[in-house]
């Protein structure tokens, strides 16, 4: 199996954190632009996927092979027919669960034996923004900056205490670091729209806008 892998260095860590994979064949591209030149690919892995119209419309092009984007923001509506949708926030691809979502049987029949090529396993989730793990995760670390806002503790307290009361890997301020403060701000303004609990706090707009 040859697979077209667009990736920077630290997903491209976290996807191999288990060791090489027999009979794949990874080609790694740091740009979706370069995949024109792989179209051989058995599948297109874009793990540095950011959603613009000239993005999809060139991914489109390699269909009906695989391709498979890094991509925990679309609504319903935006969800492009054909495309296998993963969780690949920084710290997640490291786990052997792959979060994916797509409503054809087949695909995911095609998915499941790429994702098996690497190791991983498929969890089917609902095709909604922000799946099941990512928004969890965002509301999680929206409630520590509220928290620490009403100066409930310091952000390394509440760090702490969250990775020794939960066994979280990560507290909420350091998940937020590693995932990016752009993806958690951007995820919980679309899931705001329709629950107003997920309006991200005044302190993680700021670190988004600060670090962007």
């Amino acid at each position: 199996m040859k697979l077209a892998v667009v990736a920077d260095d630290l997903l491209k860590k976290e996807l191999m954190s288990s060791g090489p994979v027999a009979g794949v064949e990874l080609i790694w591209l740091d740009a979706a632009s370069a995949l024109i030149n792989h179209r051989d690919a058995d599948a297109v892995i874009d793990l540095l996927f950011q959603g613009k119209e000239t993005e999809i419309t060139f991914l489109k092009n390699f269909l009906p092979v695989p391709v498979i984007i890094n991509d925990v923001n679309k609504k319903p509506e935006e969800i492009i027919p054909g495309f296998i949708r993963i969780n690949g926030w920084p710290t997640f691809l490291k786990r052997e669960i792959i979060e994916c979502s797509n409503s054809s049987e087949e695909t995911k029949k095609a998915g499941e034996r790429i994702f098996s090529a690497l190791g991983k396993k498929a969890n089917w989730v609902p095709d909604i923004a922000g799946f099941i793990t990512p928004r969890i995760i965002a509301l999680i670390i929206n409630e520590a900056y509220l928290a620490m806002e009403e100066e409930v503790s310091t952000k390394e307290e509440i760090d702490t205490a969250m990775k020794l009361g939960t066994n979280y890997p990560y507290g909420p301020f350091e998940w937020a670091e590693k995932i990016g403060f752009k993806k958690i701000h951007d995820l919980l303004i679309i899931l705001s729209e329709k629950e107003s609990r997920y309006q991200p706090a005044p302190l993680l707009i700021k670190a988004a806008t600060e670090k962007n």
